[in-house]
């Protein structure tokens, strides 16, 4: 049956309302599920888990992951508020998974947690069939392509079978701070490489690119 924005919007915010009420982890008082805001989006974010910052739900990487990414995305030519308008912005898992045991960064979120996790993003793509899906950080890029070093896969497009059908993928780094990666110089130039595909590829979706300064 042919979506039309209307359906595509009622799916979505359907979606959103059962993801907001999800607490099938054992996790810490208060935390609760992030949510997109997005409702006729055109590609797909996906991220790893949410950081303290948005541990009480609401929008997806609000904190200093979060303003690292969307400096990102100004570089290829989506200002903040376009890319939450027209990215799903989604996660491996939903909630903030706690602090690490080392108290540095934030825990990874354990294989169960994964795996009750993962219908949520498997709905999404079936609901949004997006043709662009850009994962940022290793759990999201594995979902995606299977392990692989970083270097072998950022500043490259995957064609990537997925839940709903096909789709262009472009593998970000995570924005952390925690993570080194990004400050090795031939990493950068894969980072740049990357981000001048997604404005490309978000180009081809009549996403509109803005010059950002």
């Amino acid at each position: 049956m042919p979506r039309t924005p209307l359906t595509l919007r009622r799916a979505l915010d359907a979606h959103c309302a059962r993801l907001g009420t999800c607490r099938q982890c054992p996790l810490a008082p208060g935390v609760q599920p992030i949510v997109s805001l997005a409702r006729a989006p055109r590609a797909m974010l996906v991220g790893q888990a949410p950081g303290q910052t948005e541990s009480g739900g609401g929008r997806p990487f609000a904190g200093r992951a979060g303003k690292t990414l969307f400096k990102w995305l100004a570089r290829a030519g989506l200002d903040e508020q376009t890319a939450r308008e027209l990215l799903y912005i989604s996660a491996v898992t939903r909630c903030y998974p706690g602090p690490h045991r080392a108290g540095r960064g934030d825990r990874v979120p354990s294989p169960g947690e994964r795996a009750r996790c993962s219908g949520w993003l498997t709905d999404e793509l079936r609901i949004i069939r997006p043709a662009v899906i850009i994962p940022v950080g290793r759990l999201a890029i594995e979902s995606f392509l299977g392990a692989a070093p970083l270097a072998s896969v950022v500043g490259q497009e995957h064609d990537v079978e997925h839940a709903a059908g096909r789709a262009v993928v472009i593998p970000l780094p995570h924005p952390s701070g925690a993570s080194s990666w990004i400050h090795v110089a031939e990493h950068k130039v894969l980072l740049d490489r990357a981000l001048e595909l997604i404005g490309r590829r978000l180009g081809t979706l009549d996403i509109p690119s803005r010059s950002v300064a």
